[in-house]
């Protein structure tokens, strides 16, 4: 049926590859309100910009959370039966390793919150693990982490999706 979605979408890939637009048109092919968790943060003019172009984007329809670092929390506060869009993962790893955070302790939490939706989740992430090995421990650690994450959450969704030039190629 063209207005159901599974209970987890995973969409991926690389960076401008129609990830957020195609994860937005799977939410909005279900009947509104919906939720947009955005993990960005703004720490600069060109991300002030982004996400500025982003929410310019969006229906009416659509209602923000901003979660840098809450993301299982703000997943679990929506009501019964919203659709959820959270975007993206990697910015809100990002976000964790440098407040610092216990990284395997909120990706278990965020497992946890979409073992149990209120409705029905899109996570949107960045695929980092197709180019070379970085250079520093950081960079190495991020993308260790966020293929952890990745594949923990691809083995609980019901849909993979991996974004290819703006085309959608099912994974799972």
């Amino acid at each position: 049926m063209p207005n159901e979605i599974p209970r987890l979408t995973l969409v991926l890939g690389g960076a401008r590859s129609g990830k957020s637009r195609h994860a937005e048109a799977l939410v909005e092919a279900l009947p509104a309100p919906w939720t947009y968790i955005a993990t960005a943060e703004a720490y600069d003019d060109e991300m002030r910009q982004r996400i500025a172009e982003h929410r310019a984007r969006r229906p009416a329809n659509w209602q923000t959370v901003d979660a840098p670092l809450a993301l299982p929390e703000a997943i679990r506060s929506q009501p019964a039966g919203r659709p959820i869009l959270v975007d993206c993962l990697t910015l809100w790893l990002t976000n964790l390793i440098l407040a610092e955070r216990d990284t395997a302790a909120a990706a278990e939490a965020l497992l946890a919150a979409c073992e149990r939706p209120s409705g029905p989740i899109v996570l949107v992430s960045n695929e980092v693990g197709l180019g070379i090995v970085p250079d520093n421990a950081l960079a190495r650690r991020f993308r260790d982490e966020a293929g952890r994450l990745h594949q923990a959450l691809a083995a609980r969704a019901e849909r993979v999706l991996f974004m290819v030039a703006g085309l959608p190629m099912q994974v799972k």
